[in-house]
């Protein structure tokens, strides 16, 4: 919130990054450049069904995609967004849409965290190229052995096949 003071636009860009795609990365270097300072947010949220990967490798596998941005960290939060951005000072929430269908979601969301914490969201298109892309339908293609390389950067994509080896492992 801004209560009139002058100072550097921060926001937040929160996901499960469960895991990373090319399409976050996309709109986080994008935001990055709009942004003085950038907090990608990773959500725990236990609502949601087991994520594939641990919150400490979801946070390092950003970090690493991101260690070229200088004005963007990594942290978590647990509970509201809302709460979250008044904790950090965030000026506004970052998300990314592919589709028309992703903005009908977003907007109610987007509006309940207006009403909670007076920050706004700003919506930023994804690139055309990662328009299909999302972190479920990347899971589910490369464990039935498709290639996905294209879709997340290089050092997820080792993350992945090591989290396939560990599974593969566990089940025989």
């Amino acid at each position: 919130m801004n209560n009139g003071t002058v100072r550097s636009p921060r926001a937040i860009y929160p996901g499960s990054f469960d895991p990373p795609t090319n399409g976050h990365l996309d709109v986080i270097v994008r935001a990055s450049k709009i942004f003085s300072e950038l907090i990608v947010a990773v959500v725990v949220n236990p609502q949601k069904r087991e994520p594939m990967f641990g919150l400490d490798d979801r946070k390092e596998m950003i970090r690493a995609c991101v260690a070229h941005l200088p004005n963007v960290r990594v942290e978590h939060f647990r509970g509201l967004l809302a709460d979250f951005v008044q904790e950090k000072h965030a000026d506004v929430i970052i998300k990314g849409l592919r589709v028309v269908s992703d903005f009908e979601s977003e907007m109610s969301t987007a509006l309940m965290n207006r009403s909670l914490s007076d920050v706004d969201t700003m919506f930023l298109m994804s690139d055309g190229k990662y328009s299909f892309v999302s972190s479920s339908i990347v899971k589910e293609v490369f464990f039935l052995g498709g290639d996905v390389g294209a879709l997340v950067p290089d050092g997820v994509m080792k993350f992945m096949s090591r989290r396939r080896e560990t599974l593969r492992s566990s089940t025989t």
